[in-house]
């Protein structure tokens, strides 16, 4: 293609569509991840997060999905873990979608046992080791929470992609 100069507007309607959603990953005080079951998808597990909205940075978003779904204030300092792409999906997802994950630290007995589920969109809360969640959790799902958990522990970021 040319050099061509386009306004930006013009510009950016030739670009990749995407939509992003940020999350907090917690663990319990003995290092064992916790996760929502979705109500859309009962075989699915995830953390607390959700869908930008227009003005927000990643950060707020996670902060505000997580009281919204565990009624949980979230007071600690930005640590990102990692981002996930996820590609185009076609009709199901037209647009790609690109997540931020940051650390939410450990919650105590009393936070977990202080949950309160927004009914709509999960159904539970659980904490398991990472091998009960193998043993729960679809392989690429799996992979996910395995990733951050080791970026976690070891303080290096992960990068994961989901294909079509």
């Amino acid at each position: 293609m040319a050099n061509i100069w386009l306004p930006p507007v013009e510009y950016i309607a030739t670009l990749p569509r995407a939509t992003a959603y940020a999350c907090l990953y917690f663990t319990d005080t003995a290092g064992r991840p916790f996760q929502l079951r979705a109500t859309y998808r009962t075989e699915l597990w995830q953390w607390p997060g959700g869908n930008m909205d227009p003005g927000e940075t990643p950060w707020e978003t996670a902060v505000r999905e997580c009281r919204e779904e565990t009624g949980l204030t979230f007071a600690g300092e930005p640590r990102l873990l990692g981002t996930h792409f996820v590609t185009d999906r076609g009709e199901e997802w037209p647009a790609n979608h690109i997540g931020f994950v940051f650390d939410g630290g450990e919650l105590t007995d009393e936070q977990i046992a202080a949950v309160v589920l927004d009914p709509e969109e999960h159904s539970e809360y659980s904490v398991r080791t990472l091998e009960e969640w193998e043993r729960e959790m679809d392989p690429a799902e799996f992979s996910r929470l395995a990733g951050v958990d080791r970026a976690r522990r070891t303080g290096v970021p992960v990068y994961l992609e989901t294909g079509a």
